[in-house]
């Protein structure tokens, strides 16, 4: 079953002086994840406190959501590389489906 792991993190928050979504897409990528993005939120809250993306918040507090689609074995291989790191790092995990518009219409059905 493909899974969505979303995590959610700062835009300049760093790992190993790499930018901590660059280091996320990179590690789920080298996992065999079918796709992975990362977005800019334009505003946000979490358990500690609110974000929003104003000239005063430029500074790096930026939320910032990366997704990934895999199945659920890469799923739990990323997020075991994660914990192996020493990464505090809320996510969200769900099952999906993948879909694609106009499949039916191209393979002739």
């Amino acid at each position: 079953m493909m899974q969505l792991v979303r995590f959610y993190l700062t835009q300049t928050r760093r790992h190993h002086g790499v930018l901590l979504y660059e280091w996320l897409l990179e590690q789920a990528r080298d996992r065999g994840a079918s796709g992975a993005t990362a977005f800019h939120a334009l505003a946000g809250f979490g358990r500690h406190h609110w974000h929003e993306a104003t000239f005063f918040e430029l500074a790096g507090e930026v939320p910032v959501a990366v997704e990934v689609i895999a199945p659920e074995a890469v799923v739990a291989d990323l997020v075991a590389a994660i914990d192996a790191e020493g990464l505090s790092i809320p996510y969200l995990q769900v099952p999906v489906e993948l879909r694609v518009t106009g499949e039916a219409r191209q393979s002739g059905q």
